[in-house]
């Protein structure tokens, strides 16, 4: 029997304040010699008052309530999408612009204002989005459209049955009075709430694998037709679903109007590639384009004016430099008037403010920022590189770091093939090389300048364009370069085939 219940109180209560070896944890945790309680992990971090009142209105999912300097843009999806609202079939859509010059943004309002309408005047109309950047094929387009509309089905079957049940129960009570009704008898009431049940009971979601793609389709087909509606359907990044899964599911979708009973369907499509059209089916093409909305860059002045209009919503009064703005739409401007670059450089600048526990960004915040921002592209880039490309930029970089200037690609073939030799990759001819280089200077890694030589023809000078150590250790993260232990003995041997 344990002899727990025999220790005296005042011994147990000793040994229950003692920790390990006999540590006294009560003093630890009391012990304080500046009379203060100790801070925590995140005390000092929430000590400083903070720069934001709303970092949500300066992140790209935000759809704020007024677009400067996109009316005439609205304006245009406005006057062809009220069609919706009259019970007509608005016409496709296809909207195009850069990255960051607000189509996503302005679709989503105008989007939102048509079911804000629709609700006003009692049209049913609904807008679905669907990012195909993520959802890329027409399986899961389709699958994911037919559950939504299954799931927006259901809810209205709920709603009715319990409106059903609330006259079934009134009439009831009234003995059998029918008058304000639809109905002949509380039978046909029954029989109608039955019927429903039914078809709720018959809406099968749809997996995300398994499928034949034609089933999915009719099950869609039929969830949108189940009742009368007008239906927008967006498209963001339509482009990478045609690159990815070709044409097929918007021609299926563009055909759905000739088929439907019910409901419309109407296509409104966004794309950064204002050529995506050319892969396309000219059936498709004449039916998806019938309305196009092209969205201008913004220069520097609408880049500011956006900015002020998000930091009088994003900010704490006077948490902004007088410079911080400009600064931001200029640096902004030059990336091809990319408005998302802008905001991220603004939230960007006030994050490191804060983490610095500062009360106002300045312009060094933004100088910082830009820096950051740019650096995390960059390791983005090279680290979902492919890895023949990677080994020709570690080529590269390691000819830089141990001191050769001017590095031809000659230089940087001798040392990608003793790396290919090292790690047992595929050795590419020296021209798919040179391409590659080319690649790499596309996408601003290296810069590759074609000089002549005279007589011995002409090569291209690489150097690199990007931070060296922090480019090296994005590529060393990768498993099959981090098996390189010493690039010296490549180096020496390279040179001396070159």
């Amino acid at each position: 029997m344990s002899d727990e219940n025999t220790t005296p109180p005042d011994e147990r209560t000793d040994r229950g304040s003692r920790g390990f070896e006999g540590v006294d944890l009560d003093e630890v945790v009391l012990d304080d010699t500046d009379g203060e309680s100790n801070q925590g992990l995140f005390d000092d971090l929430l000590s400083g008052e903070p720069i934001f009142e709303n970092k949500e209105v300066l992140r790209p999912s935000y759809t704020p309530h007024e677009l400067p300097h996109r009316k005439e843009q609205i304006n245009r999806m406005a006057t062809i999408l009220v069609a919706a609202l009259r019970g007509e079939t608005p016409s496709n859509i296809l909207i195009y612009g850069k990255t960051g010059t607000g189509k996503t943004a302005s679709a989503k309002f105008v989007s939102q204002e048509l079911e804000r309408t629709s609700l006003k005047y009692e049209v049913p109309c609904e807008v679905e989005y669907i990012n195909c950047e993520v959802t890329d094929t027409q399986y899961r387009v389709l699958a994911q459209l037919a559950n939504k509309f299954i799931e927006n089905n259901q809810v209205d079957i709920e709603n009715r049955i319990s409106e059903l049940r609330d006259v079934r129960d009134g009439v009831a009570a009234e003995s059998g009075q029918l008058t304000n009704t639809e109905f002949d008898s509380l039978d046909a009431i029954e029989d109608r709430i039955d019927e429903l049940e039914d078809d709720a009971d018959e809406m099968e979601a749809v997996p995300m694998t398994g499928w034949p793609t034609d089933r999915v389709y009719n099950t869609f087909f039929e969830a949108v037709d189940y009742q009368e509606r007008v239906v927008v359907i967006m498209l963001d990044e339509i482009d990478k679903l045609v690159e990815k899964s070709g044409d097929d599911t918007l021609y299926n979708l563009s055909r759905m109007n000739s088929e439907l009973e019910n409901s419309r369907v109407s296509i409104m499509g966004i794309s950064n590639d204002l050529k995506f059209t050319d892969f396309l089916d000219p059936r498709v093409k004449s039916s998806l384009g019938e309305e196009e909305i092209v969205f201008p860059p913004y220069d520097a002045n609408q880049l500011r004016d956006i900015l002020q209009h998000r930091a009088d919503v994003a900010f704490k009064a006077d948490a902004l430099s007088d410079d911080v703005i400009p600064l931001c739409a200029a640096f902004a401007a030059q990336e091809h008037g990319d408005a998302r670059r802008a905001l991220d450089l603004l939230r960007t600048a006030g994050e490191l403010a804060e983490r610095d526990q500062k009360e106002r960004i300045e312009e060094g915040h933004v100088r910082k920022a830009q820096d950051k921002i740019e650096l995390d592209r960059v390791v983005e880039v090279v680290r979902t590189l492919p890895t023949q490309s990677k080994l020709v930029l570690f080529s590269t970089i390691s000819l830089e770091k141990n001191g050769v200037h001017n590095i031809n690609t000659g230089e940087v073939y001798n040392v990608y093939k003793h790396l290919c030799e090292e790690i047992d990759a595929d050795i590419l001819t020296q021209r798919r090389v040179t391409d590659l280089i080319s690649e790499l200077d596309m996408l601003g890694i290296v810069n590759a300048v074609v000089v002549s030589k005279g007589r011995y023809g002409r090569t291209k000078e690489i150097s690199i364009s990007v931070p060296i150590d922090e480019t090296e250790a994005v590529l060393q993260s990768d498993s099959r370069l981090s098996d390189i232990d010493d690039i010296q003995p490549f180096m020496q041997q390279a040179r001396f085939e070159n």
